[in-house]
């Protein structure tokens, strides 16, 4: 029997020049951090998973060694434990899939239940670029084999003036490409970074911009409104066709459980790196789905955890895209996957998984023993 023999948390950092300035944050980013977790078994074999900073989990490695690493259900039980007392530790969760998928030898989409090895994308850009220029970037997707692409509004002061001049930039974009990609729109209002107190938009504000997003004919409108206000989603849900989506930064399962029975989104979007790892977000796959609810996830991580985010939508889910973050050059694959010996890429505009054991993830040692910060 496989038994966890060590586990081992590392911290890298790229340094980005010319930097990143993301339409969440407003402030350039000059370097990208990635937490590397790995779990070793007794036999040598290692498991991989990234995303959120492991916080917290010092000292309760104790919990999981001499554990059999396929007992995915029990270490569930015990990072739920350690998120409510300290941080977000399920990278750990990802490890222990991927490791549980070199135990079997088997990929883990079909350890999910093996509905399909590929998944088809969006393209999520990141950067508030001009209207003449987010058309040319819509057009270089087209071009990529893209067919659909989601496109930011600005959260803060740091971008563009006004929602209506994000708006400028999607007719641009229409005008382009026409109907020849979905566009989804990201408007920023969920959350903030610690710095920025702009005030979210009130429900009257979304309204009137959903019903530009009609005229376009937007895919889904993604944050429109506060994270904590349901019952303004819901309410915007029912006045406009534009589907509703979030939940991206969504700390607690039972919060999704609340989102799904109030039917307050058309969309969900939890990220395995970041709340209930790939156990617990196999869980909102079915209570989305019998509910009538897309569950579709968040990916900015790196490429680990679109990976991971990838095995779970196409083994056990039924998403029609998802998110890809890839916006050159500010994003592109290399720097979103440096930690990997090859950058994920799709094939006009899919994710094939393949075959290899666990998630497929071959890390490129040299550049983390050279990026590595703690």
């Amino acid at each position: 029997m496989s038994r966890i023999a060590s586990i081992e948390i590392s911290h890298h950092r790229l340094e980005l020049d010319p930097p990143f300035k993301a339409s969440w944050d407003g402030r350039p980013r000059h370097h990208f951090d990635a937490t590397i977790v790995r779990v070793r078994d007794e036999d040598g074999r290692e498991g991989i998973g990234s995303g959120d900073l492991m916080k917290g989990f010092d000292g309760h490695e104790d919990l999981f060694i001499g554990q059999d690493p396929r007992h995915i259900e029990r270490h569930y039980e015990v990072l739920s434990h350690i998120n409510f007392h300290y941080g977000r530790c399920w990278p750990l969760d990802l490890a222990l899939w991927d490791l549980a998928g070199k135990v079997t030898g088997e990929p883990v989409w079909r350890m999910l239940g093996g509905r399909t090895d590929r998944v088809r994308l969006y393209a999520s850009s990141g950067v508030l670029r001009d209207p003449s220029a987010m058309a040319e970037q819509a057009e270089h997707y087209v071009q990529e084999g893209f067919t659909a692409m989601k496109v930011r509004f600005s959260s803060s002061a740091g971008g563009r003036s006004s929602w209506r001049d994000d708006v400028k930039a999607l007719e641009a974009i229409r005008l382009r490409v026409g109907d020849r990609l979905e566009l989804m729109v990201d408007c920023n209002q969920g959350w903030r970074m610690p710095w920025d107190t702009t005030l979210p938009w009130t429900f009257k504000d979304s309204l009137i911009v959903a019903r530009e997003l009609e005229r376009l004919n937007i895919y889904w409108m993604e944050e429109p409104l506060h994270r904590s206000d349901l019952k303004g989603m819901k309410a915007l849900r029912e006045a406009t066709s534009v589907r509703i989506a979030g939940g991206e930064m969504t700390r607690e399962l039972y919060e999704f459980r609340d989102i799904i029975e109030e039917r307050a989104f058309d969309v969900i979007q939890p990220d395995v790196a970041l709340v209930g790892g790939i156990t617990g977000c196999r869980r909102l796959v079915y209570q989305a789905r019998e509910a009538g609810v897309m569950f579709t996830p968040h990916s900015w991580t790196n490429g680990i955890g679109v990976l991971a985010n990838a095995h779970l939508t196409a083994g056990a889910g039924d998403a029609p895209f998802l998110e890809y973050p890839y916006d050159n050059p500010e994003w592109s694959e290399a720097r979103r996957d440096f930690p990997l010996v090859q950058p994920l890429t799709h094939e006009n505009g899919w994710l094939e998984l393949g075959e290899s054991p666990g998630l497929g993830i071959v890390l490129n040692e040299e550049r983390l023993k050279a990026t590595r910060i703690g």
